[in-house]
């Protein structure tokens, strides 16, 4: 990148699980966390939101830290950057803050230090910081992911143009990931992971063959890590009975949550994110719609 040249990253929020599809499943939301990039002498980074403003501003800041990781694999070192950051993605509530800053980070490296790399090597550098592919996944190419990460190898597939919507409710308290992972048992009986990995499974044949009701009730059949996280989440119960009253055909705790998803068909979201929004005034309801194209790096003019 030279002195004349700003670029923008814009990478998009993400939802795992889906229910059943722990740490293997994930979908692209369009909710976008952006990084406007110009050369400078040292590294600043400049939040543009008072959520992000928590953050070093300098190369300590966890993207940049991340970025100089990327580089270094590849025996390169980054020239500064002065980089505005926004997010619309909400900190700590499972809508995959952390792996799109990963994402970031990586598409950051990849273009000021012109590593060149493709998308499976950005996946594979993702969900190795990550610890799983369903966010860093979603993120990077957008649509639902269905992928495995086993012996340092990432296999994934991104299937674009479902269609339905999704109304996310989310509460102002945050729930980390470190701590709903915290709950969750270290072994399941071998004919309760037979049947748990039945459900993930037609869980994913339900959404692409649209049959929405089916795929609402595998979303609650989960037996991974709702059943053990669902007493952290005290509105569970509330959200997801409203929801089904008001068109969802399922409804599933977002990533590690806390976060609730509430799934509609196409054309009905509108209506339910309107219906939820009054039902639980107190928190933040947005209508999401899948992002098809996941990350993106474009290149803007300089200002004069």
């Amino acid at each position: 990148m030279t002195l004349d040249n700003r670029i923008l990253i814009k990478v998009p929020a993400s939802s795992a699980n889906l229910g059943p599809g722990f740490d293997s499943i994930g979908i692209a939301v369009d909710l976008y966390l952006t990084l406007e990039v110009e050369q400078s002498k040292q590294w600043e980074f400049i939040a543009q939101t008072t959520e992000l403003s928590q953050f070093p501003s300098d190369e300590q800041n966890y993207i940049c830290q991340v970025a100089f990781q990327v580089a270094a694999k590849y025996g390169k070192t980054l020239a500064p950057c002065k980089v505005k950051i926004n997010s619309e993605i909400p900190l700590a509530r499972g809508l995959g803050s952390s792996a799109s800053a990963i994402v970031a980070a990586i598409e950051l490296a990849d273009f000021i230090g012109n590593l060149g790399l493709e998308a499976r090597e950005k996946l594979l550098l993702a969900t190795d910081l990550e610890g799983h592919p369903d966010n860093v996944g979603a993120s990077l190419y957008g649509g639902l992911v269905v992928g495995c990460y086993q012996q340092n190898e990432v296999d994934l597939v991104s299937l674009p143009n479902l269609g339905f919507e999704m109304v996310a409710v989310i509460p102002k308290e945050t729930l980390l990931t470190k701590d709903s992972r915290g709950v969750l048992p270290e072994v399941l009986p071998y004919s309760e992971a037979i049947q748990a990995s039945a459900t993930a499974n037609l869980l994913v044949g339900a959404l692409l063959s649209q049959n929405w009701e089916l795929a609402g009730k595998m979303m609650e059949s989960d037996l991974f890590h709702q059943p053990y996280r669902k007493p952290l989440i005290p509105f569970y119960s509330d959200v997801e009975a409203a929801a089904k009253a008001n068109g969802a055909f399922g409804v599933a705790l977002s990533g590690a949550g806390p976060t609730m998803l509430c799934f509609a068909e196409k054309g009905k979201g509108s209506k339910l994110a309107e219906s939820l929004q009054q039902t639980f005034s107190a928190m933040s309801v947005k209508l999401l719609n899948i992002d098809d194209t996941g990350s993106s790096v474009y290149k803007l003019e300089c200002a004069k």
